[in-house]
């Protein structure tokens, strides 16, 4: 009888202990989503295509290691101008695919001038929400090149995203290191955010220059 006491006790808890764990989760998401962040750039889009960029962020070494490759389909979150979807672009060929999201519509205005005017067919364009990218199909490699600062809410985002990755997809981050809204963020904040968010950390590098600070790979848990 008193057995039949303990294990009634322990069924009549699971659910107060697993309601106690996601409230806590809950919380530890809605305090990391109340940090600053920085807003949302919507000048001049040409900025981001100044001469010698390629070479400063080793963009070819950065593709290299998210395995960006013939075939592979690929988001490229915060387009900004498309300087990197066009890159990605011509990587992975006709039979791959790269997905530009932005929240700008200004920017997928742009980005849909620019693939007309370049002649490229595997580009298509999402305008985004700020907590989900709204990606269509699996995706095996992402890249937020100097967006993740400009992020509200990166661990609902980063939840989002996982249903479209496919096993082994790759996710890369380079920013710089800031207080959140002085367009920066710091390697230790996005480390923990992606950790909430079911991310391991697979790679961290310093090899990109051009005002940023480190690259940051991970892959889902």
């Amino acid at each position: 009888m008193r057995m039949l006491r303990r294990i009634a006790i322990v069924v009549l808890s699971l659910p107060l202990f697993y309601g106690v764990a996601s409230y806590s989760q809950d919380a530890a998401t809605r305090q990391a989503e109340n940090r600053k962040t920085s807003t949302p750039y919507t000048g001049d889009l040409s900025i981001f295509e100044s001469p010698g960029r390629d070479e400063r962020l080793q963009i070819n070494r950065v593709m290299d290691i998210l395995g960006v490759t013939t075939g592979k389909n690929v988001a490229d979150i915060g387009a900004g101008s498309g300087w990197f979807t066009v890159r990605a672009a011509k990587r992975v060929g006709d039979s791959g695919s790269v997905y530009a999201v932005d929240i700008n519509p200004e920017a997928i205005r742009y980005i849909d001038a620019r693939i007309r005017r370049e002649n490229l067919h595997n580009v298509k364009t999402i305008l985004g929400k700020p907590d989900n990218p709204l990606l269509p199909a699996t995706v095996d490699a992402v890249l937020m090149l100097k967006t993740y600062h400009e992020i509200a809410q990166p661990i609902t985002l980063l939840r989002n995203l996982r249903s479209s990755l496919s096993p082994a997809a790759k996710v890369g981050v380079i920013d710089r290191n800031g207080n959140g809204e002085n367009h920066g963020i710091a390697t230790e904040v996005v480390i923990r955010e992606a950790n909430q968010a079911g991310y391991r950390l697979l790679e961290q590098d310093d090899f990109v220059k051009d005002g940023m600070d480190y690259f940051l790979v991970f892959t889902p848990k």
